[in-house]
């Protein structure tokens, strides 16, 4: 009998223990400082992305892929393509070169077919809103 009364002790030293450490838990508190300019950062980013898919219903997409060769593709096209808005987008975890801002699906297959010629895995897409 003095077995059962040892573990009943050891139990409730147990559950009076966690609930000290709980306690202490919950009365901790956490300050975070962020830099304003994140803030700025985000906000802008945001009106970016908002205007490249609400222009424009046709994009073609003419890489994805990594950080470093996206950049290399962008500036490379906008040398060859000065009439082009082109822009890289990132979905996690690739980068995206996107280009145009046609009205119509029509209207992207036409520029398609030429771009096609230096970019052949281009593709038209359709940016969510």
């Amino acid at each position: 009998m003095s077995f059962i009364t040892k573990i009943s002790s050891s139990k409730c030293v147990y559950i009076f223990l966690i609930f000290i450490n709980f306690n202490t838990l919950i009365a901790q508190e956490i300050t975070v400082t962020q830099d304003p300019k994140i803030e700025q950062l985000i906000s802008e980013k945001r009106k970016v992305n908002s205007s490249i898919t609400i222009n424009s219903p046709f994009k073609i997409q003419i890489f994805n892929g990594s950080s470093e060769e996206s950049k290399k593709i962008l500036i490379q096209f906008k040398k060859d393509n000065k009439d082009y808005d082109a822009t890289i987008v990132f979905s996690t975890p690739i980068y995206k070169v996107w280009i145009g801002n046609f009205k119509s699906r029509i209207e992207a297959e036409r520029n398609l077919n030429l771009i096609k010629k230096k970019y052949p895995s281009a593709i038209i897409i359709k940016p969510n809103k």
